[in-house]
């Protein structure tokens, strides 16, 4: 038997037959079983009895368990990184709704705060301004 399945050429055609089978299933494209990934699919997948690989090509049976273990980690990682994108999405639009109260309270601010007679020349200006300005829209929170 041959403890690394990855460093020779396999002659066993129940050997290869395994490999393919490993290969497909993990690559979604099961031909014989559901694509479960587990022992016993693999095997029908490969068409041999599920004791070939619990007690013959045991090799075979880890590297396998460990593929999927590291596809099933590879999954979490990526729904993980899909659920921060969204948690950011979210903030950032809160964000930008604050940026925009916190702009129109200083341009009140300033408005109020112009000497006497520049006060409400002022304040249409700043109005202006702001009218103008290329803020940018900021949707609604969800």
């Amino acid at each position: 038997m041959n403890d690394s399945p990855t460093t020779a050429p396999e002659t066993d055609p129940v050997r290869k037959s395994i490999l393919a089978a490993m290969d497909r299933m993990l690559s979604g494209s099961p031909k014989r079983s559901t694509g479960r990934l587990s022992v016993s699919q693999l095997a029908i997948e490969a068409d041999v009895r599920r004791w070939q690989l619990t007690h013959r090509h045991t090799d075979l049976r880890d590297l396998f368990q460990d593929r999927v273990r590291q596809a099933e980690d590879s999954r979490g990682t990526h729904q993980k990184t899909a659920e921060e994108r969204d948690d950011l999405r979210r903030r950032h639009t809160e964000l930008q709704r604050y940026c925009s109260e916190l702009e129109e309270r200083v341009q009140t601010y300033a408005a109020v705060i112009k000497p006497d007679g520049a006060g409400a020349r002022g304040a249409d200006r700043a109005e202006r301004e702001f009218s103008t300005s290329a803020a940018p829209a900021v949707p609604a929170a969800a």
